[in-house]
């Protein structure tokens, strides 16, 4: 985090994690929790970190690297994508734009280091600079029933649809899927700071949890090192949400992804949960059906909703999601199986 920004959030209220680098809340948490998809609300993504890829052969190396097609990021679309290991499993997934001539993979902080590291180990004769680029652009999340108009006249336009990108005034416009209008802001730190000020007359800044929880809600994944190399793409729902291409030629796993594609039927996918928790468990919590033995799936991410209510998503065996289920343990707090906001195929028998 640049130290002017962080200087710039404690002036306006900020209260950091002993990390020194996520903004826990301004103040107040719970009411910002209870905001959070009635009002305007804005929040510092600096929980996520940023790799930067250019140079002439860029686009050609993440083609190579990634589940999804990369000939399709411009300055006017963004998507998700996932960089597996050679079995297939997600290593980490990735909100990719495009700035000027420059690639841009949005991932947890957390997990940059081990993604980053990944890539690089393929990178050999490429004309390719991959950098961790956390602290090159400020970040915002940006979301609330209003929040199209608000940023529209502010900026002069936004993206119409989810998946959609511009660039108004300097800032890269994300549009990204949920519950209420939402957006993803990246611009230098004196532009996003004027940003902020602006937003700040009718939204309220909220702290760290609310961007996941919105991705939650969407039914959209995020992988943290608890799950890294746990999941295939498509049990993360990614072949749902537009983020594998079936039609692109190979990459480090793709292999066992084509496979599930076209010649299985998927066995495991992604739910929205219920959890009877206090607190929201950490991904990779173990869930187990009633009298079983075996875990049953996986916490993929958890927060608490507007109401105070452990929600989350799980990756869960298909065939399990009827059975009562619990969490951490057979006898451990409930667990009530959701479902995603869209349609997800399962394969060649459907």
């Amino acid at each position: 985090m640049k130290p002017e920004w962080k200087t710039f959030l404690v002036d306006n209220g900020a209260e950091f994690d002993e990390d020194g680098l996520t903004v826990r809340h301004f103040g107040n948490p719970e009411r910002e929790r209870r905001i959070l998809l009635t009002g305007e609300v804005f929040s510092d993504l600096s929980s996520h970190g940023l790799i930067s890829a250019y140079g002439e052969d860029a686009e050609t190396f993440l083609q190579n690297m990634l589940s999804n097609d990369i000939l399709a990021v411009n300055e006017g679309h963004t998507q998700l994508s996932s960089l597996c290991n050679n079995k297939g499993r997600a290593i980490a997934v990735f909100r990719i734009f495009r700035r000027g001539e420059t690639f841009y993979l949005r991932l947890p902080r957390s997990l940059l280091e081990t993604a980053l590291k990944r890539l690089q180990m393929f990178v050999l004769m490429s004309k390719v600079t991959l950098e961790d680029a956390s602290d090159a652009l400020v970040r915002l999340g940006y979301s609330g029933p209003e929040a199209e108009r608000e940023l529209a006249e502010r900026l002069g336009g936004v993206p119409a649809e989810p998946d959609q990108a511009g660039e108004w005034q300097g800032i890269t416009v994300l549009r990204i899927a949920g519950p209420v209008p939402r957006f993803e802001l990246y611009g230098e730190l004196e532009a996003m700071q004027k940003l902020w000020t602006h937003l700040n007359v009718r939204g309220a800044p909220v702290g760290v949890d609310h961007w996941p929880l919105l991705d939650i809600l969407a039914g959209l994944p995020n992988v943290y090192p608890q799950t890294s190399e746990a999941f295939v793409p498509q049990m993360l729902n990614l072949h749902a949400v537009n983020g594998i291409s079936f039609k692109k030629g190979c990459y480090p796993g793709q292999e066992v992804v084509a496979r599930m594609q076209y010649l299985g039927k998927l066995k495991r996918r992604m739910y929205r949960v219920d959890l009877d928790a206090a607190e929201p468990p950490e991904p990779g919590t173990e869930l187990f059906a009633e009298g079983g033995s075996e875990a049953a799936g996986q916490i993929v991410d958890a927060r608490l909703d507007p109401d105070g209510r452990s929600v989350g998503l799980a990756v869960l065996k298909i065939a399990e999601t009827d059975k009562p289920l619990h969490l951490a343990a057979v006898d451990g707090p409930a667990v009530t199986v959701g479902d995603v906001p869209y349609p997800v195929p399962l394969g060649k028998e459907e």
